[in-house]
């Protein structure tokens, strides 16, 4: 499915719209995005994004694919500089928002102002430039203190955090505007997503690449809790899939839905410790000798989070190729060369 989507893609380019294109995802997004030779307009206020990511795209795509992409500094809080970003676009991927479960606990109005405002003025500028296709971050934090795994579509509980409250909110907002004005939207639940640019600096980075350039750096690791905390950890290039695959569905009853993004494998924080030093280890062999420290769990974190992926490869055809260990192959090799 993936495969005949990228061949379409190639044969047929598209324009297309990333929010928060200067960041993790959005990056890579754009990377691939324009690998394939489409078209891509980026929006980014630069606040959580970053202008290297930006760089490291263009040195990794040709200049004829480079010249493809038009960059805005703008704020999606901004109705105008949406209506801009949005004209003659023919597919939104909306990574833009202000993530992090502790920040939202620290200033729940700066994250309602971006992941709330900010989310709303997309979908009216969206939908008044008839886009055809609204895709958006959604988020597991939306299953909150919901008890079952792995985590299924139709069963959430209630947040627990004003972060997981603006994630869910996206999604009542996503639903209202397919009903009320017919317009296509889906959201796709990301499911702790990690890979090459995810910064490791910051007071909200996350526990990945920090303990990656922590390893490497000789530095103190810290694991919140015992360690046993597990995750469904997802390597960026299935998140990639995700995107492309919903902006391009032709299943009408694909549409208007949201999917978990994962891998559908349970990792906890001591083996993904174990992992990532093993692999840092085969270059810097003194980053064995690394004991974690542990202290107290984080206010508004689950326990355990482990996705049920059925529906997403069943109605978008996904199929997730990268494991936990093998992303985090790729992975390493994108750290050490940056970091050390």
């Amino acid at each position: 499915m993936y495969e005949q989507t990228i061949e379409k893609l190639k044969a047929s380019p598209k324009k297309w719209l990333i929010t928060g294109v200067a960041g993790f995802i959005g990056s890579n997004l754009l990377e691939t995005l324009l690998s394939l030779g489409q078209r891509v307009v980026g929006l980014d206020n630069f606040s959580t994004g970053f202008q290297h990511n930006l760089d490291e795209v263009q040195g990794l795509v040709t200049l004829e694919q480079w010249q493809q992409f038009t960059c805005i500094k703008g704020d999606i809080r901004n109705l105008e500089t949406c209506t801009q970003a949005c004209a003659g676009v023919d597919y939104v991927l909306h990574q833009a928002a202000l993530g992090s479960v502790p920040r939202s606990i620290e200033d729940p109005i700066l994250t309602n102002e971006n992941n709330l405002t900010g989310f709303l003025n997309m979908l009216v500028a969206a939908r008044d430039a008839q886009v055809t296709r609204f895709v958006y971050a959604a988020s597991s934090s939306t299953y909150g203190d919901h008890p079952g795994l792995p985590k299924v579509e139709g069963a959430i509980g209630r947040p627990l955090s004003p972060y997981a409250v603006t994630k869910y909110v996206n999604e009542l907002y996503g639903d209202v505007f397919a009903r009320t004005y017919g317009f296509k939207t889906i959201g796709l639940r990301y499911f702790n997503i990690f890979g090459r640019r995810q910064d490791p600096n910051g007071a909200y980075a996350a526990v990945m690449p920090k303990w990656f350039s922590g390893l490497i750096k000789g530095e103190e690791i810290f694991i919140n809790g015992d360690g046993e905390t597990s995750r469904d950890f997802c390597y960026i290039d299935n998140c990639v899939q995700a995107n492309i695959l919903a902006a391009c569905a032709e299943n009408e009853d694909a549409l208007n839905q949201v999917y978990n993004v994962a891998f559908g494998e349970r990792t906890t924080l001591n083996e993904l410790f174990t992992m990532i030093k093993e692999r840092v280890a085969d270059v810097h062999p003194e980053a064995k000798k690394s004991k974690p420290t542990y202290r107290d769990f984080r206010a508004g974190d689950v326990r355990h989070s482990l996705a049920d992926i059925s529906k997403s490869e069943t109605l978008l055809g996904y199929k997730p190729e990268f494991s936990v260990k093998a992303g985090l192959d790729r992975a390493a090799q994108w750290y050490i060369e940056k970091l050390s």
